[in-house]
């Protein structure tokens, strides 16, 4: 199960309003177990999958140890799932890239190296799909993958900035991708520059839908200013 939570999932309740408080990690982890239960009883849900993927993602980044993994691991086999039903659609493959690439970041070189090549092809497929999903998160994310992936296997921070700036054509206050932009503006040594990304974190609306995410990422942007 998931966490703390073994009870049987309550089939009431509303796992897309549970999810929409997922910075209550309990609401999160109920709506995790509702969309488990609903793809054990309809194998072939593809928004159960997807949303299961979706929520696996998120409950990986908030935890730590094994619990991480296993999150992280359910997600990518929910999104595999996810893709068998529905390989046109993009929500699968973005989803198995999110919690490959958590768990590439979270568990050293040797994860990394293990779902590198992975990640960039799911990651295409959804700019291939549909470049516009999630408000060019595949964008978003490829950035990331240029700049957390070591130049001998294919990292670079020019590549990085352009995926970036890419995503922004589609969401100009995504705070995500201006934080990880700030972060390869550090790397290249533009400190003004990335302190300007920052302060467009700190600057930016809370997005109704990404609340959760948001706040998490005006931290971040605050604890990165304060060292710079």
């Amino acid at each position: 199960m998931f966490g703390s939570i073994t009870a049987a999932p309550a089939f009431g309740q509303d796992a897309d309003a549970l999810y929409a408080d997922r910075a209550n990690p309990a609401s999160a982890e109920r709506a995790a177990v509702i969309w488990t239960a609903e793809l054990a009883e309809h194998p072939r849900s593809f928004d159960a999958a997807s949303k299961l993927a979706r929520a696996c993602y998120w409950l990986g980044g908030h935890a730590a140890g094994q619990d991480r993994r296993k999150f992280l691991e359910r997600g990518i086999d929910a999104g595999r799932k996810a893709v068998s039903l529905e390989p046109s659609r993009p929500e699968g493959h973005f989803w198995i890239a999110a919690n490959m690439g958590a768990l590439a970041e979270s568990f050293g070189l040797s994860q990394g190296l293990k779902y590198r090549g992975a990640i960039k092809s799911e990651l295409e497929t959804v700019l291939r799909l549909d470049p516009g999903f999630m408000a060019g998160s595949a964008n978003r994310a490829l950035g990331r993958w240029y700049f957390r992936v070591p130049r001998l296997f294919g990292g670079s921070n020019k590549r990085a900035e352009e995926h970036l700036r890419a995503s922004l054509k589609y969401d100009e206050h995504s705070t995500i991708t201006h934080f990880f932009l700030a972060e390869v503006l550090v790397d290249e040594r533009r400190k003004d520059e990335a302190r300007r990304e920052l302060q467009q974190v700190l600057d930016a609306p809370f997005n109704p839908e990404w609340a959760a995410e948001d706040q998490d990422f005006k931290q971040r942007a605050r604890a990165l200013l304060a060292r710079l």
